[in-house]
C-alpha cells in the first residue's frame, strides 16, 4: 500500500505521521527506507548526482514509474548511465523539487517508486 507524504521542510519528511530526517525511499509494498546515497558519493563525491550503482539499489522489478524528488530547490540529477539503466528497464523518471514531487506521488497510481531528496 502507498503510505502518504505529509509535508517536507528543509532536512525531513514526513510519512504517515513519520518523520524522517535523512533521505528516502519507497518501495513498491509501501516499505520506506534510508536511501544509500554513499553508492552515489564515494563516485561523484556528491549525493547530488546518482550514480548507476545507486540507479540500480533504487530500481525494483515491477516498477514502470520512478517520482525523484531532487531536493527542496531541486538539485538532485541523474547521472547520463543512471538516465540510461531506467530507460533500458522501461521505468519512467520524473524529476521534481521535493514539494512539487510529494504532490505527484500521493496522487499517483500503479507501479510506482519513489526517492525523495530531502535538503538543497
Amino acid at each position: 500500500m502507498k503510505p502518504k507524504i505529509n509535508s517536507t521542510n528543509f532536512g525531513s519528511i514526513t510519512v504517515k505521521g513519520e518523520p524522517f530526517e535523512h533521505d528516502i525511499l519507497i518501495r513498491l509494498n509501501g516499505n520506506v527506507e534510508k536511501r544509500r546515497k554513499k553508492l552515489s558519493k564515494k563516485l561523484y563525491g556528491t549525493s547530488h548526482k546518482i550514480s548507476l550503482a545507486e540507479a540500480k539499489y533504487i530500481y525494483e522489478k515491477g516498477a514502470d514509474r520512478l517520482i525523484l524528488g531532487t531536493g527542496q530547490t531541486g538539485y538532485v540529477e541523474l547521472s547520463k548511465k543512471a538516465r540510461e539503466y531506467f530507460e533500458k528497464k522501461e521505468c519512467k523518471v520524473k524529476l521534481l523539487p521535493t514539494p512539487k514531487a510529494i504532490k505527484i506521488w500521493n496522487k499517483s497510481k500503479g507501479s510506482t517508486i519513489a526517492m525523495f531528496h530531502v535538503t538543497c
